[in-house]
C-alpha cells in the first residue's frame, strides 16, 4: 500500500541537530512533517520556516515526551496537519559517567527519555497505522547500544534496549503493514557530541564524525515506501564503528 494523501510524520526532539535534518527529509519526500519540541520553541520553528520556504508542509509541536502519555501530543499533530502515520522516535539525552559513579538521577532521565518514552510514543502511534493498514516508525538508536563505550551504561542501556524493542514491534505488527526499524548513528556532528574528546575519532574506521544529514538519508529511506519489506532491522550509520 502506498503512503495515504495528508499523512503526517511526528518527528521528536526535532527543533536541531538530527531531529531537524530528518524533519527536513521527510518533508523534503513528501510528507507533511511534526517538528516536535520541548524547550526550543525558536528552532522548531526555523525548521518549519525552511520546510515550508522549501515548498512542504510542516508545523512545530510542543511536547515534553517524557511526560506521562503521549495522547495529547498526538492530537495536536492531526489537528495542524493530518492523521501520524510516520513516527520518528529521536528525542534523546546524555548524562556521562562510569556506573560507580553514575547517580540514580542521572539513570533514570536516560531510561525515560531515550527508551521509555519510546514506547509510550510506539504505542499510542500504531493503533491508528494497525487501522490505517499503512505506518512507518523509526527509532533514533545509537552504536553505543551494541558497542561498549565505557562511562556511558544508562546511555547504552537505553539504546541497546531500543533496539531489542524495535525487533519485538516488528514482528506483532507485521503483517498489518506498519514497519518499524532503527538506526544507530555512531558519531554525528552535533550539539551532543561537542564534547567528546580528542582523538575519538581514531575509533571510527572512516577517521571522520557522521553529518546529522546522512542519518536522516537512513532514516528517509526506512520511511519510505521503498521501505516496505525491511522491518525489525538495525541500520548503522557510523563509519564502520560497527563492523
Amino acid at each position: 500500500m502506498s503512503r495515504p494523501e495528508n499523512a503526517t510524520a511526528l518527528v521528536t526532539g526535532a527543533s536541531k541537530g538530527i531531529g531537524a535534518a530528518i524533519a527536513r527529509a521527510l518533508a523534503a519526500d513528501g510528507w507533511a512533517v511534526a517538528v516536535n519540541y520541548r524547550s526550543d520553541e525558536d528552532g522548531a520553528k526555523k525548521v518549519v520556516a525552511d520546510i515550508e520556504e522549501a515548498g512542504g508542509r510542516a508545523a512545530a509541536v510542543h511536547g515534553d515526551v517524557t511526560n506521562g502519555e503521549p495522547k495529547d501530543l498526538f492530537k495536536a499533530c492531526e489537528d495542524e496537519l493530518g492523521p501520524v502515520l510516520a513516527l520518528v522516535n529521536n528525542a534523546g539525552v546524555r548524562a556521562d559517567g562510569l556506573t560507580i559513579q553514575l547517580e540514580d538521577e542521572q539513570w533514570q532521565s536516560v531510561i525515560d527519555t531515550n527508551l521509555t518514552a519510546a514506547f509510550r510514543m510506539t504505542r499510542t502511534a500504531i493503533r491508528p497505522m494497525i487501522r490505517a493498514r499503512y505506518g512507518r516508525v523509526v527509532n533514533v538508536a545509537s552504536v553505543v547500544g551494541p558497542r561498549a563505550n565505557a562511562g556511558q551504561p544508562n546511555y547504552a542501556a537505553a539504546k541497546a534496549g531500543l533496539i531489542g524493542f524495535t525487533k519485538t514491534v516488528a514482528h506483532e505488527v507485521a503483517r498489518r503493514g506498519v514497519t518499524i526499524n532503527a538506526v544507530a548513528p555512531g558519531f554525528i556532528e552535533t550539539d551532543m557530541t561537542a564534547d567528546l574528546p580528542e582523538g575519538v575519532m581514531q575509533a571510527v574506521p572512516a577517521r571522520r564524525a557522521g553529518t546529522p544529514d546522512e542519518v536522516a538519508a537512513a532514516v528517509r529511506f526506512l520511511a519510505s515506501d521503498d521501505a516496505s519489506y525491511v522491518t525489525g532491522t538495525t541500520l548503522y550509520v557510523d563509519g564502520g564503528m560497527s563492523a
